[in-house]
């Protein structure tokens, strides 16, 4: 797990070409298939010599939930541990490493009712300002969520006005179907970040900078084409950088002007990547610089497949 922009795909395709292992994505963008550049997703032929478990498995206009991810996690690192492999979870998306390890909280059902109610005010207020009434309401859950993240920020202030009770008191009070309710699996949490933020930025910049040159902006103007259903209130449109595109296209801003607000967005999610790490205290953190890195993950993967493999 990790820190945008810090080689955790890169490193997991070098080490799955020299160890038994079998990736599963932890990405809940690069679930879409056409969300490419963006992503930073292998190429279509990696993909097919080395295969990413649960990548391109939904097209952009569809949803997957979190509770789809971890059904659909489970089940592949069942087949992994049973084929004698070492299933290596590698991604971004914190929440969903959190319900792999604590399991997802029983919460009440929707309200159609109240939803719409939240749905009009975001439109009237807009979805920041939302976004800081959670804050203020239920810091633990506003903290994890992008003041953009439309469907958990509703989700957060339904449940609290539904029951009277806050999300993240819903989720302290229990769980179903987690990681840990299975059948027995040993838990190796890695985590990789920039020691320096200010290189870590300069990174970030080049790395978007070479997005935009790959053809980021013809990227998202072709899903907008392509599926006419598709709209910036979609799930896979919430993402960093495809959002900030699409406003751009609507908006009539310069290239320059969305690739700002594409990289101001990008370094608030890093911000929130690291929050997020603050509540893996048993996480391994290894530096993304660290020259040795290739070497010292391999020989702890090696010793978790002999330890597998002797039991």
């Amino acid at each position: 797990m990790g820190v945008t922009a810090t080689g955790k795909t890169d490193l997991a395709i070098r080490l799955a070409e020299r160890l038994p292992i079998d990736i599963i994505s932890v990405d809940s963008t690069m679930v879409y298939r056409g969300l490419d550049i963006g992503t930073g997703k292998p190429d279509p032929r990696l993909l097919k010599r080395i295969p990413h478990g649960l990548v391109d498995i939904r097209n952009p206009n569809e949803t997957y939930s979190v509770h789809e991810f971890l059904c659909d996690a489970w089940k592949l690192i069942a087949k992994s541990n049973t084929l004698g492999r070492l299933p290596l979870l590698v991604g971004g998306t914190m929440l969903y490493f959190r319900v792999l390890r604590d399991g997802l909280a029983e919460l009440p059902a929707g309200d159609a009712r109240i939803r719409a109610q939240i749905e009009a005010r975001a439109k009237a207020q807009g979805w920041e300002e939302l976004h800081e009434e959670l804050k203020r309401q239920d810091p633990r859950a506003a903290a994890g969520m992008a003041p953009e993240n439309a469907a958990r920020i509703t989700r957060a202030l339904e449940v609290a006005a539904i029951t009277g009770k806050t999300i993240s008191a819903w989720w302290q009070a229990g769980n179903r179907g987690g990681w840990r309710e299975k059948a027995c699996a040993q838990v190796k949490e890695i985590a990789l970040d920039h020691p320096d933020k200010k290189m870590h930025w300069l990174l970030l910049e080049e790395r978007l900078n070479a997005m935009f040159e790959r053809g980021l902006v013809t990227e998202v103007e072709t899903l907008r084409a392509r599926h006419r259903d598709l709209s910036l209130s979609s799930v896979s449109m919430r993402a960093v950088g495809y959002r900030q595109i699409w406003q751009g296209l609507d908006q009539g801003h310069s290239e320059q002007e969305t690739f700002d607000a594409a990289f101001a967005a990008t370094r608030r999610l890093a911000k929130r990547q690291r929050t997020w790490l603050r509540r893996f205290p048993g996480v391994t953190r290894i530096r993304s610089d660290d020259a040795n890195i290739e070497r010292v993950l391999e020989d702890q993967m090696a010793q978790l497949l002999d330890r597998a493999q002797s039991s």
